[in-house]
C-alpha cells in the first residue's frame, strides 16, 4: 500500500467498517440491557445469568471447529449477510416477547443460543473475509479502525443502553440490537469482491481438515502459546464480566444509567489505544506491546474487586474500566492481524474457528461456574480469583517466543 494512503482507500472494507460499526453499537447496547432484563425483571440471580451466558456461546463449543471446515469451503461474504440476519430475528423476538410479558430465563437461554449459533458462523468468516479486502501489510490499521468502531461502540452502547432500560425498557433497548444486525446484514450484501473458488469437493475430508486446522495453530511455534493465553484469559475473563453488572447493581448500589456509564468508559480509552496500536507496535515490537498490554487486565478487575460500596466506589470503578479499555484496545488490532498474516488464506476460517471455538467454548463452564462461586462465596471473592487467573493468562504469551513477534510484511498465501 502506497504511503499516507488510509486502508479507507478500499471500498469493500469502507463497507465492511460501516457493517462492524452499526453492529457493535447493537451488541453493547443489548449487552446490558439483556443482563437488566434478566435482573430487574425476571429476578436472575448470578447463577441465571451465568446459564443465560453459557447458553449464548455454547454453540461455539459444539459447532465452533466445524464452522471453520466448512466455512473455509465456500464463498464468505454469504455467511456474513445469512448470520447477521438470524440474529436479527433472534433479539428481535426477545424484544418483542419482553414487551408482551411472556419471556422466562429458559426462553432467553434457548434464543440467544439461535443467535450464538449464527454469530460463530458469521465470526468466524469475518475474521478470514477481512484479508481478502485488504493487503497483508494494510492489516494491522484495518483491524485498528475495526477496533475503534468496537470500542466506540462499547463507549456508546452500555450508555444508551442504561438510558433505554430507565426511560423506556430493557425489551426496547434489544430491539435496537435487533434492527443493528439487520442494518448490518443490508450492508454486507452490498459489498463486490472476487473471493476465491472453494476447494473441489474430492479434496474435501472433514477429519482431515479439522486436525490440519488445529495442528496449524497447536503446533505454532507463536501461535500456540498465544491461544492458550488466549484461551485463559477468556475463561476468566468471562467468569468476572458474568458478575460484573450484578455486582455493580446489587452490591455496589449503582443504577442502570451509571452502570452503563461506567461500561462506557473501557470503550473510551480502548478507541484511543487502539489508534495508537500501530505505532507503538511498530516502536516497540508486535509481541512485546501484546503481551504488555495483557497484563493490564488482571490490573483493572483489582481495581473493580477493591471498589468501596455505594458512590465511593464509582471513581474506582471507572478507574478500571479505563484501564481494561486500553489493554483491549491494544491487544485487539495486533493479535488479529497477526495470527491472520502468519496464517495461508486456505486455513484462515479454520484457524480462527480452532481459536474461537475453544475461546468462547470456555465461557459455557466459567459462566455459570462464575454465577456459583459468586452466589457461595461472594462477588469480591470471585472477582480476585479472576485477578489471579488473568495474571496466569498474561504470563504464558510473556514467557514464550509470541513475546517477540513482529507483523509480517508479506503475502503468505504460498506457506
Amino acid at each position: 500500500m502506497a504511503a499516507g494512503v488510509g486502508v479507507f482507500s478500499y471500498p469493500a472494507f469502507v463497507r465492511l467498517w460501516i457493517s462492524d460499526t452499526v453492529k457493535w453499537l447493537g451488541v453493547f447496547t443489548s449487552g446490558l440491557a439483556l443482563q437488566l432484563l434478566l435482573i430487574e425483571t425476571l429476578s436472575a440471580d448470578q447463577v441465571a445469568l451465568g446459564v443465560v451466558k453459557s447458553a449464548q456461546f455454547l454453540p461455539m463449543l459444539l459447532f465452533g471447529l466445524l464452522a471453520g471446515v466448512l466455512i473455509d469451503r465456500v464463498w464468505r461474504r454469504p455467511v456474513l449477510v445469512v448470520g447477521d440476519a438470524v440474529c436479527a430475528v433472534a433479539y428481535g423476538a426477545i424484544g418483542v416477547l419482553g414487551l408482551l410479558g411472556q419471556l422466562s430465563v429458559p426462553l432467553v437461554a434457548a434464543l440467544v443460543f439461535v443467535a450464538g449459533t449464527a454469530a460463530l458462523s458469521a465470526t468466524a468468516a469475518h475474521q478470514s473475509f477481512l484479508p481478502r479486502l485488504v493487503p497483508t501489510s494494510a492489516l494491522s490499521r484495518a483491524n485498528a479502525r475495526i477496533e475503534q468502531s468496537m470500542t466506540g461502540a462499547e463507549a456508546v452502547g452500555p450508555l444508551l443502553a442504561g438510558v433505554l432500560v430507565r426511560t423506556v425498557s430493557a425489551p426496547v433497548a434489544i430491539l435496537v440490537n435487533a434492527a443493528t444486525y439487520a442494518t448490518s446484514a443490508l450492508v454486507l450484501s452490498t459489498i463486490r469482491v472476487t473471493e476465491p473458488a472453494p476447494a473441489d469437493s474430492a479434496d474435501r475430508h472433514l477429519w482431515r481438515e479439522l486436525k490440519e486446522g488445529a495442528r496449524w495453530v497447536y503446533r505454532h511455534p507463536e501461535l500456540a502459546p498465544y491461544a492458550i493465553g488466549l484461551h485463559t484469559w477468556f475463561f476468566f475473563n468471562s467468569a468476572v464480566m458474568t458478575i460484573l453488572v450484578f455486582f455493580a447493581s446489587q452490591e455496589i448500589g449503582l443504577g442502570p444509567v451509571v452502570i452503563g456509564l461506567v461500561l462506557a468508559t473501557a470503550g473510551v480509552s480502548g478507541v484511543a489505544a487502539a489508534g495508537l496500536t500501530p505505532r507503538v507496535a511498530d516502536r516497540f515490537g508486535a509481541g512485546r506491546v501484546m503481551c504488555g498490554a495483557a497484563w493490564l487486565a488482571p490490573l483493572a478487575f483489582l481495581f473493580t474487586a477493591l471498589a468501596p460500596n455505594g458512590t465511593a466506589g464509582l471513581p474506582v470503578l471507572i478507574a478500571g474500566q479505563l484501564v481494561y479499555g486500553v489493554s483491549n484496545g491494544l491487544r485487539g488490532p495486533l493479535e488479529m492481524s497477526y495470527r491472520n498474516a502468519v496464517t495461508p488464506d486456505r486455513l484462515r476460517a479454520r484457524m480462527n474457528s480452532t481459536i474461537r471455538s475453544l475461546n468462547w467454548g470456555t465461557i459455557t463452564v466459567s459462566a455459570p461456574l462464575a454465577g456459583w462461586f459468586a452466589v457461595t462465596y461472594g462477588n469480591r471473592p470471585t472477582i480476585l480469583v479472576c485477578v489471579v487467573g488473568l495474571a496466569v493468562a498474561a504470563l504464558i504469551p510473556t514467557l514464550s517466543p509470541f513475546r517477540t513477534v513482529q507483523m509480517p510484511e508479506d503475502d503468505l498465501e504460498g506457506v
